[in-house]
């Protein structure tokens, strides 16, 4: 059979591609009307029916430019106009934004308790000191509400969350009768609001709007079992962090250092969990899970003994790629409340109308108290009602959320900062981020384990090769440098396990302190007083060797020691500086010995090369000066 090819060449037109608006549109039609069809078409006064045609076309054209534009742009960060847009990127890129600032300050809790003991040895009864928990509120005389953001420990004391002792009164022979506790705590601007959902038959991500204002966070929702859902960054993460008192009971061997460490880090799995989302309008959104705990995954998720099973022909399906539904269908996402009551109890507040004064906070709304048992009833009822509060700083930081260019920003730096640990300085900025409750870390350093030989005293964080050693120190309770218990050392390997690359792993040890005295001698210029003087350049060593400002592995330059004596008033020449070490545990100085005449190269005292920080333990006797008389 013969076949007519047909030819499918028509005529090459030239078509331009770059108009964008109105006017260029019109303008390129009649160029284009005129090029090729200039017999049938010729007409090209304003009133002619073809030239509104040419207008419309010229019109349409420029409405589908805007929106293909417009359209482009809302994709990318930098110029996404729409703010719903601009919320669904900032959460692909990792961003929550704020609807709302709220303003936070510290108030000070105080509470009575009874002295104890026998007359001449009076002590405070510190089993009528109270543990205030979390949901607590307090309040301004205008009604704006605090809330308690750590539970509040009065018999507990650390360099980190202190408990202030005074007598508040004496008994008729002159010994304390009840003592005054004071903590610190920190508070924001919020208040509790419930709110109540009925669910029915299970349905996958659900999701429920909390339609409020001002919505600051979740703090908890239950269903009408008693089954409790927990807020994660993604329904996929199924574990969150947990505290358990760090008690007899819930340990067997870090109990002992329960005054150091009252809490321990545990990672708990959370099988019923939920995420949420700001929306364009300053509500929130509440998506849970989509998994039934009526039915079995092994059904429908692969399994080595259903994977690439053929259908009824025989034919295997190895070659075929898995539903990703089915996965939707499992647990694997968390498990989705039915036929249920949910109570969602969430916190609202900030603005700024929440930046109070100081001296301001004054009452005690609620709060949840727990006490030791078989205690004098009549005296305990007394110690709750002595329970006061006051805030000594004003309270700063409300205000309204985020606008656009908030988001933005943010969101940019949010992405690049991400959550994780990769470097060196994540690894210390995140180790110092540890809550205080689970221990005191203070001083932190980070080195390839390779780079070192040194034995010590370790914790390390997975059983696997060494890679890194964290090199960590605390404070004891006058804010001396010590090393950190074994509490502490579990704790913040818990705590780290969390955001670590599973590649890495991490050795905690404990770093090397190294105590100074200082001596030093001077002149000083005539009609001064030596004694002040003398005080005064003691005052300016203090202040330079003040732990807080050293670092591990931080040496010590000789010439700032220098000029900061030289410049006190009153100094006409320092002589000599001369440094000492002090060590033996005998003496409570450190009992690592150091020879700072061997350390010291052109002007400069280094530590050593296991890492190790300069600490001038007893100021007040480690630092001495002398004037030489002429």
């Amino acid at each position: 059979m013969a076949y007519n090819k047909i030819s499918n060449k028509t005529q090459e037109k030239d078509i331009k591609y770059l108009n964008k608006d109105f006017n260029s549109f019109r303008s390129d039609l009649l160029e284009f009307s005129k090029t090729y069809f200039p017999d049938t078409f010729n007409d090209f006064t304003e009133g002619s029916p073809g030239l509104m045609f040419m207008d419309m076309a010229a019109y349409v054209g420029d409405v589908l430019s805007y929106y293909v534009d417009t359209q482009l742009q809302e994709n990318f960060l930098d110029t996404v106009q729409e703010r719903t847009n601009l919320f669904h990127l900032a959460y692909t890129l990792g961003y929550r934004p704020k609807v709302t600032s709220v303003a936070a300050t510290n108030i000070d809790v105080f509470q009575l308790i009874p002295s104890k003991g026998v007359t001449g040895d009076k002590s405070p009864d510190f089993d009528y000191a109270l543990t205030l928990n979390q949901p607590g509120s307090f309040q301004t005389d205008t009604g704006i509400n605090f809330s308690l953001q750590n539970k509040v420990v009065f018999s507990h004391s650390s360099s980190f969350d202190p408990t202030d002792i005074s007598v508040y009164s004496l008994d008729a022979n002159g010994e304390p009768f009840y003592y005054l506790l004071k903590k610190s705590t920190p508070v924001i601007s919020a208040e509790r609001t419930v709110k109540s959902f009925e669910v029915g038959d299970i349905q996958r991500f659900l999701i429920l709007n909390l339609l409020d204002s001002e919505i600051i966070s979740i703090e908890s929702i239950v269903d009408s079992d008693g089954n409790e859902y927990t807020e994660v960054p993604y329904l996929a993460q199924d574990t969150v962090f947990e505290n358990i008192s760090n008690v007899q009971g819930n340990t067997t061997s870090l109990y002992e250092h329960y005054n150091e460490t009252p809490y321990l880090l545990k990672i708990k799995q959370v099988p019923r969990r939920f995420v949420t989302r700001f929306t364009a309008d300053n509500t929130l959104e509440i998506q849970f899970g989509s998994g039934d705990s009526s039915k079995s995954d092994e059904q429908i998720l692969p399994i080595p003994d259903n994977i690439g099973l053929g259908g009824r022909d025989g034919r295997s399906k190895l070659d075929q790629s898995i539903d990703p539904s089915n996965f939707l269908h499992s647990q694997t996402y968390g498990k989705a409340p039915s036929n249920t009551t949910l109570t969602v109890t969430y916190l609202k507040g900030g603005g700024i109308r929440s930046n109070v004064l100081s001296q301001t906070i004054n009452k005690i709304s609620t709060l949840s108290v727990n006490n030791r048992p078989n205690l004098n009833g009549n005296l305990l009822q007394f110690c709750k009602e002595s329970l006061a509060c006051s805030n000594p700083e004003p309270a700063t930081g409300g205000g309204p959320g985020d606008n656009t260019e908030d988001i933005r920003l943010n969101t940019l730096s949010n992405f690049a900062a991400q959550q994780r640990i990769i470097t060196k300085e994540d690894y210390m900025v995140r180790t110092l981020s540890m809550p205080s409750i689970y221990g005191s870390v203070c001083k932190t350093y980070v080195v390839k384990s390779s780079e070192l030989t040194t034995t010590n005293t370790s914790l390390v964080a997975e059983s696997s090769q060494i890679s890194s050693n964290l090199y960590i120190l605390g404070y004891d309770n006058e804010k001396k440098l010590t090393p950190c218990n074994t509490a502490t050392k579990t704790n913040l390997s818990t705590y780290l396990d969390y955001y670590k690359p599973l590649t890495d792993s991490i050795n905690i040890m404990d770093a090397f302190v190294i105590n100074l005295g200082i001596e030093f001698e001077i002149t000083t210029f005539k009609n001064n007083n030596n004694q002040q003087v003398l005080l005064d350049c003691i005052s300016d060593l203090k202040n330079y060797f003040n732990i807080d400002k050293w670092q591990v592995n931080q040496p010590i330059i000789e010439s700032e020691v220098y000029n900061l004596i030289g410049n006190v008033k009153g100094v006409q020449s320092v002589i000599n500086v001369k440094f000492i070490n002090k060590s033996g545990e005998e003496t409570g100085y450190s009992r690592f010995r150091y020879d700072f005449p061997s350390a010291t190269k052109d002007g400069i005292i280094y530590p050593s090369l296991d890492p190790s920080i300069f600490e001038v333990k007893y100021p007040n006797t480690d630092i001495k000066g002398n004037i030489k008389q002429y």
